[in-house]
């Protein structure tokens, strides 16, 4: 069934589920993610109105939409968070985001949303520093890990330590490749579907080596990206670090044409 979600993991008490077949019309596929760890429960880049509807009633039926405790927003664009407004008025979850963007989010929500809250906008958000943090979640936590310039300048990636699952943001996005609810099978026939979308929206392969090196020191046993394929398992994870680690992207594949005044009309 189109909104029944896949499951990540699951030892009884804590879960992490994916949602990818939300997503209708002309809005770019993405992943939106439920953790439950007993009575506690999490959304991860849950989205905006395109998959507020359909995101909430397949996620009810694993939890009390209004007694969610968090919303994790991994940096400010419109499939990420886009839909602020509802889940303030319809839950009592606060908002986790890099501090960087605590102060825009309120931008996204209407006066008339503002004006039915008790205190403010601001009151629900809850601002991570650029050296990351991590937040007390049930029995344990989810990490906040700094991701600069992935492709946000105040970028977050979320570690859940439980299930050993890294929730990569826009890192490890794929577009095009298809079957997006199965994890990467063969990973130099998944190279194609990653390569443009990383040349364009990361900044440097510096940052992507930075970021490597952090994560080879950290305990992943999965890398999911918010669009497309999952990689499961230390092979396929070391194969995404090594890749993103050479990859040419951002202002590494800029030069002076890519300045220019435009000669062109539309």
């Amino acid at each position: 069934m189109a909104n029944e979600p896949i499951v990540l993991f699951d030892n009884g008490h804590h879960k992490c589920l994916m949602f990818d077949s939300l997503v209708t019309g002309e809005g770019v596929q993405s992943n939106q993610f439920l953790i439950v760890d007993g009575k506690h429960e999490a959304l991860i880049d849950p989205g905006g109105d395109l998959t507020y509807t359909p995101l909430a009633m397949a996620a009810s039926k694993y939890m009390s939409i209004k007694d969610m405790d968090f919303v994790f927003a991994s940096h400010q664009d419109p499939d990420i968070i886009g839909a602020i407004d509802r889940w303030i008025v319809h839950t009592g979850a606060k908002i986790v985001t890099s501090r960087l963007w605590a102060r825009f989010l309120p931008h996204l929500v209407s006066g008339f949303v503002s004006n039915q809250l008790s205190g403010s906008v601001y009151d629900r958000i809850i601002s991570i520093p650029d050296a990351g943090a991590n937040v007390r979640f049930g029995d344990s936590y989810l990490q906040c890990l700094p991701a600069h310039f992935m492709h946000s300048v105040g970028n977050l990636q979320f570690y859940d330590p439980v299930s050993k699952i890294l929730f990569s943001g826009d890192l490890g996005a794929s577009m095009g490749g298809g079957d997006d609810h199965l994890p990467v099978q063969d990973f130099d026939r998944h190279i194609p579907h990653m390569t443009g979308f990383h040349r364009r929206y990361i900044a440097s392969n510096k940052v992507c080596r930075l970021w490597a090196n952090m994560v080879r020191e950290m305990d992943v046993e999965m890398i999911v990206p918010q669009h497309g394929k999952r990689f499961e398992g230390a092979t396929m994870v070391d194969r995404f670090l090594s890749w993103v680690s050479n990859v040419e992207c951002g202002i590494d594949l800029m030069g002076q044409d890519s300045y220019r005044a435009p000669v062109d009309y539309i």
